[in-house]
């Protein structure tokens, strides 16, 4: 571009406003060395002829720059007016006026630059305008020329797409018999072979769809299911692991290359990754619990034990199958004998669950799946195996057993064993009750004493249904011990109820048993014999008192039976005491003889009880014999008529104590257990010849039975018969006289149980321990 264009383009300078005059020679300098560096910079950049086409966009540039150094300078100067104080239009008209012509000159160059800057963008904005509706109308033509050319490119398009189709012509000929060729190495369980020609088949199909743009053909219709059929079969043999891992590893091995191998690979036809790792994975777990946990391999009622018995043999076999075989067929992250150890234990938990949630189980059933739960299954013999390696731990999972299966266990277990112990329990005692009418005694044991295996049999029952669940857990073992001790009370009432029916029915005559007291008697041994070994229902662990209901209860069933021995022999006594005392006992020994021998014939069999119960019973029946003479003396049936007479019956008591007491001595009882000598004591009140010493007497008989009362007193009084009212005052007042007695030591009441006047006869029963 010449310097004349340049002009032209540039905006004409006022008059004056040319360079400086030669006042300001620093200015003039300054000018020529910046034309100087400004031709320089201008030579250099447009010394090649390409980028003359760039001039007016540097022109540009260096008319905004310098429009911005004289807007700056413009700035520069109202600031120095101000800075010298200089103000209003005057002031900066005398600053103006001061100032050289060239700075005036520069305002009136910027004005018009920037009004020749404003011509140029307007300028600019209609030229873009312009070109804005040229490139539009080329679009609009452009547009039609597309539309115009759409059947030229689908032509081109199916062009291709033939061209595309005529090459791979040949491969797709070969697709449905390579189709059916994988499909027959399928079935042959060839999988790695099926595996490659299905890898050529899918490739071939997709190399197919990139070439003939996203379109399918039909010839690969059988593709899907033929892939679906190998991972069927990749499934299935990876489901019967175990028993390929014995037979034929090989296909094991091919259906994890398999599945490995396509696990994660993907396509370019938009279908979902195929996992088959973890359909392998699912088939192992499916495969290995169907075959120890399947629906057919449930267990039926009754059933269940030989099932728990084949699993304790299988499980740890399993485990170790695959150990040894099948974890070096699969990759290590498959962690086979982890799997195998944690799909075994939640098969087990979930089949134990549904089994539980069927109907209930019987005592048996429960019984051992708790033993079998809690301690077989962790136990050495399986999961606890010391041959078994970590990874077949399984004692941080789930247990097989919830605390509300372990509670509806033991509950079934509690409720079947107490209905058979109840049966059992039952069936025992019928059975001992069917033996009282019998006419022979009851059985023997070698040493003589009555015996019978009914307490054997209640111990055994009880003993053996506590001992077996200490093998479960301590829980269940409270909880039979519990019921065995609930159940053993109720069988001691059961017995003592049939004691007395049977007594009712002997003493009505409605059923008599020959043998009525002998089998009394060997029920007293029974008791004795349940008495003595009940402490083997203890056990270990269990409060000392908890065997106090059943030991009271016993003791309870051994009064009742000493109660209903003496009732029997009272009813042989009673006839006799009714003739005592009358003129014949003073005279004759005849009326104790015949209480002394029937007596005797009555205890004659005492001697099959075992002690200590013997002793007692002894004790009891003199007791009785004593209680029964006192009665008959206190009815007044006698009235001494002198001093022979009161002598007469003062031997007679004398003689029939020794008589008692001799009698108990020889059926074995000792004499510090007999009451005989309370007879000894009467002897003396009646004995007395000066009737003003029976205060004194009185006072010491008070002291030997604290029990006698106003009206024995008075009884005794009334038999001797010659006692008058003022004689009974004083002999009465003395039992007054004092502070009441104590009872001696070891001896019971007398008199308390002596009615005066007297009772009906069976009011003269004792009612201390055998009451």
């Amino acid at each position: 571009m010449d310097s004349t264009t340049k002009n032209e383009k540039q905006p004409a300078l006022l008059p004056g406003s040319s360079c400086p005059g030669p006042e300001w020679p620093e200015q003039e300098r300054a000018e020529r060395l910046a034309r100087g560096a400004a031709l320089k910079w201008a030579s250099g950049i447009f010394y090649r002829p390409e980028q003359l086409a760039r001039l007016g966009q540097y022109r540009s540039r260096e008319m905004q720059r310098t429009c911005s150094l004289e807007a700056r300078m413009k700035v520069g100067i109202r600031q120095g007016a101000g800075v010298l104080g200089v103000g209003g239009r005057a002031g900066q008209a005398s600053l103006a006026a001061s100032l050289p012509q060239s700075v005036v000159q520069s305002y009136l160059e910027g004005v018009k630059t920037g009004v020749w800057q404003l011509a140029q963008g307007l300028e600019a904005m209609q030229e873009a305008r312009e070109a804005l509706g040229q490139a539009h109308g080329l679009l609009r033509g452009m547009a039609e020329t597309v539309r115009a050319l759409e059947p030229l490119r689908e032509q081109v398009s199916q062009h291709k797409q033939l061209q595309a189709l005529s090459q791979l012509l040949p491969r797709l000929q070969a697709v449905p018999a390579a189709v059916a060729h994988t499909q027959s190495l399928i079935d042959a369980q060839q999988l790695l072979e099926a595996y490659v020609s299905l890898r050529e088949l899918e490739q071939l199909q997709e190399e197919t769809w990139t070439s003939l743009g996203d379109l399918e053909l039909p010839i690969f219709e059988g593709v899907g299911p033929l892939s679906e059929a190998l991972g069927q079969a990749v499934e299935a043999a990876v489901g019967a692991a175990g028993q390929l891992a014995r037979e034929d590893p090989a296909l094991l091995v091919a259906a994890v290359r398999v599945a490995e191998v396509e696990t994660g690979r993907t396509t370019s036809l938009e279908q979902a990754p195929r996992d088959w790792r973890q359909r392998c994975l699912r088939a192992l777990q499916e495969g290995l619990e169907q075959v120890h946990f399947g629906t057919h391999l449930l267990p039926g009622p009754g059933a269940l034990a030989g099932w728990l018995e084949a699993l304790r043999v299988a499980l740890p076999a399993e485990l170790a199958t695959a150990e040894a075989l099948i974890a070096p067929c699969c990759p290590p992250h498959y962690k086979v004998v982890q799997l195998w150890a944690h799909t075994l234990h939640s098969g087990l938990r979930r089949c134990l669950q549904q089994f539980l949630e069927g109907p209930e189980l019987g005592a048996a059933d429960a019984f051992t799946l708790l033993h079998w739960a809690l301690h077989v299954y962790l136990g050495p013999e399986m999961m606890g195996s010391l041959e078994l390696g970590p990874e077949a731990d399984v004692s941080q999972l789930e247990p097989l057993l919830t605390l509300e299966n372990i509670e509806q266990l033991e509950a079934t277990f509690v409720s079947k064993v107490q209905a058979n112990v109840v049966q059992w329990l039952q069936k025992a005692l019928d059975g001992e009750v069917a033996e009282w009418g019998r006419e022979q005694e009851p059985d023997t044991d070698p040493s003589g004493f009555y015996h019978s295996p009914m307490p054997a049999i209640v111990l055994q029952i009880l003993e053996e249904n506590i001992r077996v669940t200490s093998l479960v857990s301590e829980s269940l073992q409270r909880r039979v011990h519990g019921m065995a001790l609930s159940e053993l009370g109720a069988f001691l009432r059961s017995f003592s109820d049939a004691l007395i029916q049977f007594s009712r029915d002997h003493l009505r005559g409605d059923a008599m048993a020959p043998h009525y007291v002998s089998y009394l008697l060997a029920a007293l041994n029974h008791q004795s014999a349940l008495s003595s070994s009940v402490s083997v229902l203890q056990p270990d662990g269990v409060a000392l008192g908890a065997l106090a209901p059943v030991e009271a209860a016993l003791e309870e069933l051994q009064r009742r039976i000493c109660r209903l021995v003496l009732e029997a022999l009272l009813v042989e006594l009673q006839p006799l005491f009714m003739a005592l005392p009358s003129r014949q006992w003073l005279s004759s020994p005849e009326l104790l003889d015949d209480v002394c021998e029937r007596t005797a014939r009555f205890c004659r069999d005492f001697w099959r009880v075992r002690n200590p119960a013997v002793q007692l019973l002894l004790a009891e029946a003199e007791r009785t014999v004593v209680l029964q003479y006192l009665c008959a003396l206190m009815q007044g049936r006698l009235v001494c008529r002198g001093a022979d007479e009161r002598s007469q019956a003062a031997e007679r008591l004398q003689h029939d104590a020794v008589q008692l007491r001799d009698l108990f001595l020889d059926l074995g009882l000792e004499e510090s257990f007999q009451c005989a000598p309370v007879l000894l004591a009467l002897r003396k009140l009646l004995d007395l010849r000066d009737p003003t010493m029976l205060g004194l007497e009185v006072a010491g008989l008070r002291q030997q039975f604290p029990d006698v009362s106003e009206e024995h007193v008075s009884a005794l009084l009334d038999l001797r018969g010659d006692v008058s009212r003022e004689q009974r005052l004083a002999a009465l007042s003395s039992l007054q006289a004092g502070p009441q007695p104590s009872p001696p030591a070891g001896r019971r009441a007398l008199f308390s149980l002596v009615p005066a006047p007297a009772p009906a006869p069976s009011s003269c029963l004792p009612s201390g321990p055998c009451a």
